[in-house]
């Protein structure tokens, strides 16, 4: 267990993701509210100074690590430089490695115990691709970097959970990705971090078929009888797994089905979170699961249009902390 999830308070890294976007104005934000826990925000201290002006918030900045806890009105900023100064609605991917050292330092800060856990800004994924680095999300880069096969990605929002076999692939690869290898090891990290992370004794997951109707009983596909179906029979019952499927994609998010489950795993990205996003876009959050760190995200983008203007909600955000700080209470009490 990491040494800071038996602190009184935990400690939270939040990287302010593409400098350019709205991650330095949601992250000053923070300031605004009391959490009950201690959030250090990783960030180029010039950068939230030159977006407060801008934004007119009138915040207080403190260099981390300081001998005083965070208060309101005053941001813990871990200064890491940039490459370039930022200019809002505009990325450089001169700062695409600046972006990916926050990220890092955080992971490096969770694995030693100086923070609990880390909450991720919205990056620009094309920016860092044309800076040469090859970046599919934070997902894949923290998997990456903490050498874990396989993570699952899960949003949450508006009430619902959605965890994901296949992340962000092509719709023309999705069926080949989709495995009974990959199900089955979607499965089992969903279910025990559904227990372990989140306080689930025995979590119930819907699971959706990959075709149209679950694949009207092959006529509309085979994945479901072929792939899906042998490995939710295989499962059930071990370790108490609670698995309902696979049940069709239009018809799962409906609320007499809902209610019969505590999260859904949808096949591929935007068959689950175009309903997550439809119920809570804006407020929703982004958890990884598998890592052996705790990690949540907001589940937008990096709005580079509002960049600057002082326009943006940072709903999302608040509820990513709020869920990293439960997440730590749960880990607390095994």
């Amino acid at each position: 267990m990491n040494a800071d999830l038996s602190a009184a308070v935990p400690t939270i890294a939040v990287t302010v993701g593409e400098p350019a976007g709205i991650g330095p104005d949601i992250c000053l934000r923070l300031a605004e509210r009391e959490f009950p826990g201690r959030l250090v925000v990783l960030a180029d201290r010039s950068l939230l100074e030159e977006r407060a002006a801008a934004t007119r918030l009138q915040v207080r900045l403190r260099d981390w690590p300081s001998a005083q806890p965070g208060e309101l009105g005053v941001l813990e900023v871990a200064h890491l430089p940039l490459a370039v100064p930022a200019c809002p609605g505009r990325p450089d991917p001169a700062n695409a490695a600046p972006v990916l050292a926050l990220l890092d330092r955080a992971l490096a800060g969770c694995q030693t115990g100086e923070f609990a856990a880390m909450v991720t800004g919205p990056v620009h994924k094309g920016v860092i691709n044309d800076a040469g680095i090859a970046f599919s999300g934070h997902t894949e880069y923290l998997a990456a970097r903490t050498n874990t096969s396989r993570v699952v990605m899960m949003l949450a929002g508006g009430g619902l959970r959605v965890a994901l076999v296949t992340t962000h692939l092509p719709l023309r690869d999705v069926p080949d990705a989709v495995t009974g290898a990959a199900v089955e090891a979607t499965l089992r990290i969903l279910h025990r971090e559904l227990r372990s992370r989140f306080g689930i004794p025995q979590p119930r997951i819907l699971v959706a078929g990959l075709n149209p109707h679950a694949g009207e009983g092959g006529y509309l596909g085979r994945e479901e009888i072929e792939v899906i179906s042998p490995v939710l029979e295989r499962l059930r019952g071990e370790d108490g797994m609670e698995l309902l499927g696979p049940l069709p994609a239009d018809t799962i998010f409906s609320a007499p089905v809902l209610k019969r489950g505590d999260c859904v795993l949808a096949m591929y990205h935007d068959q689950g979170l175009t309903a997550l996003k439809f119920a809570s876009f804006g407020h929703g959050i982004n958890v990884t699961l598998g890592l052996p760190i705790i990690r949540t995200s907001v589940d937008h983008g990096t709005a580079l249009e509002i960049a600057g203007s002082g326009a943006a909600d940072p709903g999302s955000l608040f509820a990513a902390v709020d869920q990293a700080i439960d997440m730590v209470r749960v880990a607390r009490r095994k």
